[in-house]
């Protein structure tokens, strides 16, 4: 791979691997939580926190990653407190580079890994607990195994879906070489020079071999794991 991309294209590459990774693990606990409550729990405010989930969805990336840097920059009200207590910031940053994809990907984590709590029998989860069971256990013993072909297909199409990601991360944290410089901003920075063509085709061919990929991980994980669920 070395003898067909340019350093520069390798190392682009190898960013958006570690952003969409770092992206989807931090965010995979919060997507669990989030997922679980708008499934199962009804409380005041149900439909602001489903609003909220969803939001990035329907606003403009360049919105939401304007969004962040008032909120995280080191101006922001967030971001300020991060700099002055810990030295700390996600602005131009390649943190900052996947805050802004776990960001863009959340809402499509959430709905995959909701629809599959959605998906399971509350009295299976009535059952275990008349059997002794605290709720924590019957999470981990019924709920989870059931909705884990979800969450395999929630993190994998937030990783794919943060491998894409371009307007939030432009906007929060520029593109830098090197330092936040993904594959989808490196493909817009060769267009805009005279030559650059053929760099931008590799970057493009690669982004589409990445995403397929994925959805194929996906496709073969979900299937080994009903398949276990199953028993076969």
């Amino acid at each position: 791979m070395t003898d067909w991309l340019t350093p520069e294209e390798l190392q682009a590459l190898t960013l958006s691997l570690r952003v969409s990774l770092w992206a989807t693990l931090a965010s995979l606990p919060l997507g669990l939580l989030a997922a679980y409550a708008l499934a199962r729990w009804r409380f005041p405010g149900h439909s602001v926190l489903n609003a909220l989930v969803h939001l990035p969805l329907i606003l403009p990336p360049v919105v939401t990653g304007y969004l962040l840097l008032l909120t995280f920059g080191r101006q922001g009200w967030v971001g300020a407190t991060l700099w002055d207590w810990f030295g700390f910031t996600f602005a131009f940053r390649w943190t900052g580079a996947a805050l802004a994809a776990a960001v863009m990907a959340f809402p499509l984590m959430v709905r995959a890994i909701r629809l599959a709590i959605e998906a399971v029998d509350p009295k299976l989860e009535q059952a275990a607990a008349t059997l002794g069971a605290s709720r924590p256990v019957v999470f981990l013993t019924v709920t989870l195994p059931l909705i884990l072909p979800g969450i395999i297909a929630g993190a994998i199409l937030a990783f794919a879906k943060a491998m894409g990601e371009f307007g939030a991360t432009i906007t929060f944290v520029a593109n830098i070489p090197g330092e936040t410089q993904t594959l989808p901003t490196a493909i817009y920075s060769f267009l805009q020079v005279p030559g650059g063509d053929a760099a931008a085709m590799r970057l493009v061919v690669l982004s589409v071999a990445v995403a397929l990929a994925a959805l194929a991980l996906s496709e073969w994980l979900s299937r080994r794991v009903a398949a276990r669920i199953a028993g076969r």
